[in-house]
């Protein structure tokens, strides 16, 4: 029997019905399909489409010809085929699977980037299966489901993934909440003086239970039974009902606003502190965070935490209260009344016990899966206008649907445990009270016990079964805090991958020269920088080209000291930049790049981000010099006009101009600029620049840019390849060689020019992109 398709639940959602049924006309009986990837590339980096699918037996391939191969990935006796091996790699947007065995490679498949998550789930099946030992052992009992978190396959009887259990290392303990003392510390007198409060307001409310003692045994009954009552009597008991209640209602007035307060700060501080580390962390983590997930993380679950802080935690330490002095009080009036009263609690607490755990790992799974729903929105809001242009709103829509559909189920799965336990628990306290009535009435028939007693009795009892089953509802409460608190401590106990020095050298009047030595990089296993050696001196502009995937932008990264290097070391003015405080090296670089990003705000402000003190006059300067000052007039408010988010409402090359003004202002010792005149018409590009000439004067400057006509001005050129200089040198020089970079130059060249000799701007850049995607594929074919 042929297991139904699709089979994954992250299978590519770009399988047609005539991929499916090719599929499932090459399965075997019993023969069943693990995962599946859409191959859009061929071989020539031509779209096309083909598919690859892995079975429990075999590895499946479709061309864009429709002929399927296929290769065993076990043995006839069921155990994995030797040396059979599924490589990944990816390169300059196109990624690459490779199918190797002991001596050669048998098949190759290419696909661009946005089949990267399934490439890699395939590759991960791939060698869980060759890592298995026979084919009995995996297919024991009846086939597992996948997990809709990595899509990697469930142990039989089980829902939870091994995988994704490792990925969140423990689940969340509610000791976590312990480490909010940290925060808490501050403010410790005043959570003492709410504790106090806690006790005078619990003590208050136990007062009038024990006034019913003497208002029904010395009140009511002899009056019922015709005997005279003395006014006083009634009136001081009335009175001090009265009086407990107006205490306990000031004390809890008292106690709620203080404690309110209290949280409220701790969860600003919370915030503060998880964004200020954040803001420390190296770009490395950004890379491997989805921005929703981190919106959520600072925003509602801190929020969570407070919400705890002000009225949940506070509850539980009334709860605890109430319980202990109520089960003093029931003690001491009758000790064995009371210990009927306390029959429920052994199976509260094994219920409590039980239902903790699964609560506990159900929140966090919550946690994830509404940071999914996040991500979908903070990736389609500040793209709408692409979502629009390519009339995807269906499309993004659906996707909203579908994560929003599985935040649903996980909620469901655990509001099952959870409508269970509370009804539970209600069931219990009135089976208790029940028992307190029957065995209560039994004492008052052998006058054990008065009925003034036994209805003080009953209104503790209310008392105490209210608070333990409020105690209980406080566990799903504790538990979302819980998953929380692990969260954000998550993001606080990351140590940034550029870390401060111990003890920074002091910059004084920066130089500029810069030397790389040795110089190594990788991304995870991946090499990018291989033994780099390079020297610019002070005030030299050098260029930057080469390849897309050559390592440029990876460059001006690290000595931007946005990663640390993994070998060799880069120095300013002869010290090593890992001794600089990060902050203090930083400030004397200015950074233009591509796609400028500007900020929510005034044009002033936008200028003056990397200075905030400065004053008009200083911010008019820049923006002269980087020939932004015209047009900034010409807008309604001029320099207090507002940008929108991301520079909404200015040009691309208007918002570029800003960015030139805002590394104008900081008078850098040290310029980077990547691809700054890329993505503008020629005007503009004319523009830009004439404020670039202005910026770069006395200052050292790396300039990137794939256009080679813009970087004629630069002092050198280095030309780079694969993570190495193959060249530097001045243009003519380097023209003179006819090396590498007479070979780029050359092909854009051939390319910008047409038959009549003359073409446009789009034109030169569509020539120039096919240019690099045919050295991809070139590099692709070779790796």
């Amino acid at each position: 029997m042929q297991h139904p398709l699709p089979l994954d639940p992250s299978s590519d959602a770009s399988l047609t019905d005539p991929a499916l049924a090719g599929l499932r006309s090459q399965l075997a009986a019993q023969e069943n399909v693990l995962a599946t990837l859409v191959v859009d590339l061929d071989a020539q980096l031509r779209f096309a489409q083909g598919l690859l699918a892995l079975t429990d037996r075999r590895l499946l391939a479709c061309g864009a010809d429709g002929d399927w191969t296929g290769w065993p990935v076990l043995d006839a006796s069921g155990i994995p085929a030797q040396g059979l091996e599924l490589r990944h790699f990816d390169h300059a947007g196109v990624g690459t699977l490779e199918l190797h065995d002991e001596n050669q490679r048998l098949a190759s498949w290419r696909f661009t980037l946005g089949s990267n998550p399934q490439a890699l789930r395939l590759v991960r099946l791939f060698a869980l299966r060759q890592a298995s030992r026979r084919v009995g052992d995996l297919d024991a009992g009846p086939e597992p489901g996948l997990c809709p978190e990595c899509g990697l396959p469930l142990p039989p009887d089980s829902e939870e993934c091994p995988a994704c259990a490792r990925a969140l290392h423990t689940p969340p303990s509610t000791w976590v909440l312990l480490r909010l003392w940290r925060f808490a510390r501050p403010y410790r007198f005043q959570l003492l003086s709410g504790f106090l409060l806690t006790l005078a307001s619990t003590a208050a409310t136990l007062v009038p239970p024990y006034l019913t003692i003497p208002l029904m045994d010395d009140i009511l009954i002899p009056f019922q039974n015709g005997q005279q009552i003395e006014t006083w009597k009634v009136a001081a008991i009335l009175g001090g009902l009265l009086g407990a209640a107006v205490l306990g209602w000031a004390l809890n007035w008292a106690r709620t606003y203080l404690l309110a307060l209290v949280s409220e700060r701790i969860g600003a501080d919370l915030r503060t502190a998880t964004f200020d580390h954040l803001l420390k962390l190296s770009l490395d983590y950004f890379g491997g965070k989805r921005t929703g997930d981190l919106m959520s993380r600072i925003g509602s679950e801190t929020d969570r935490i407070c919400v705890f802080l002000s009225l949940h935690a506070l509850d539980f330490a009334t709860d605890v209260l109430m319980i202990i002095m109520t089960a003093a009080i029931l003690f001491s009036i009758n000790p064995w009344l009371a210990l009927v009263t306390l029959l429920p609690l052994p199976f509260i607490g094994w219920m409590i016990h039980v239902v903790r755990d699964k609560l506990r790992t159900g929140f966090e799974k919550i946690d994830r899966v509404w940071s999914d729903v996040t991500n979908v929105l903070a990736d389609t809001i500040p793209g709408i206008r692409v979502v629009k242009a390519f009339a995807q709103e269906k499309r993004e829509a659906q996707r909203f649907r579908e994560v929003n559909q599985h935040n649903l189920a996980v909620n469901d799965k655990l509001n099952k445990t959870w409508s269970l336990f509370t009804p539970t628990v209600s069931l219990l306290t009135e089976v208790g009270l029940l028992v307190v009535w029957a065995f209560g009435i039994w004492l008052v028939s052998k006058q054990q016990i008065t009925v003034g007693v036994l209805t003080a009795f009953i209104a503790y009892i209310g008392r105490f079964y209210t608070r333990l089953d409020s105690m209980s509802r406080i566990v799903s409460v504790t538990q979302k805090a819980a998953a929380g608190a692990k969260r954000i401590f998550d993001i606080l106990d990351h140590v940034s991958n550029v870390p401060e020095p111990a003890q920074p050298v002091k910059i004084g009047a920066l130089q500029g020269r810069i030397d790389m030595k040795s110089l190594g990089f990788r991304y995870g296993n991946r090499s990018v920088i291989r033994g780099l050696d390079l020297q610019i001196l002070p005030g030299e502009m050098i260029g930057l080209v080469g390849h897309s995937g050559s390592g440029k932008s990876t460059l001006v990264n690290l000595i931007c000291r946005f990663y640390d290097v993994s070998d060799g070391a880069i120095q300013v003015d002869g010290i090593d930049i890992r001794r600089f405080a990060v902050a203090d090296y930083r400030r004397h670089i200015g950074l233009v790049l591509q796609e400028p990003f500007l900020f929510f705000g005034t044009i002033a402000e936008n200028i003056a981000y990397g200075k905030p003190g400065a004053t008009r006059a200083e911010i008019v300067s820049a923006a002269r010099a980087a020939h932004a000052h015209e047009f900034i007039l010409r807008l309604p408010q001029g320099y207090d006009s507002l940008v929108g988010e991301r520079g909404q409402g200015l040009s691309g090359g208007e918002r570029q101009r800003i960015s030139i003004a805002r590394a104008l202002l900081i008078d850098p010792r040290i310029l980077i600029m990547d691809e700054a005149t890329s993505s503008v018409d020629t005007e503009t590009e004319k523009e830009i620049q004439r404020a670039l000439d202005n910026l770069v004067q006395g200052r050292t400057t790396i300039a990137i840019a794939h256009r080679l006509s813009t970087l004629r001005k630069a002092d050198r050129l280095v030309v780079m390849d694969r993570g190495q200089v193959v060249e530097v040198g001045p243009h003519d020089e380097l023209m003179a060689r006819q090396g590498a970079y007479w070979r780029l130059y050359e092909a854009q060249a051939r390319q910008v020019d047409t038959e009549d000799g003359e073409t446009t701007d789009d034109d030169s850049r569509i020539a120039l992109a096919t240019s690099q995607l045919a050295h991809t594929a070139q590099h692709a074919g070779n790796p």
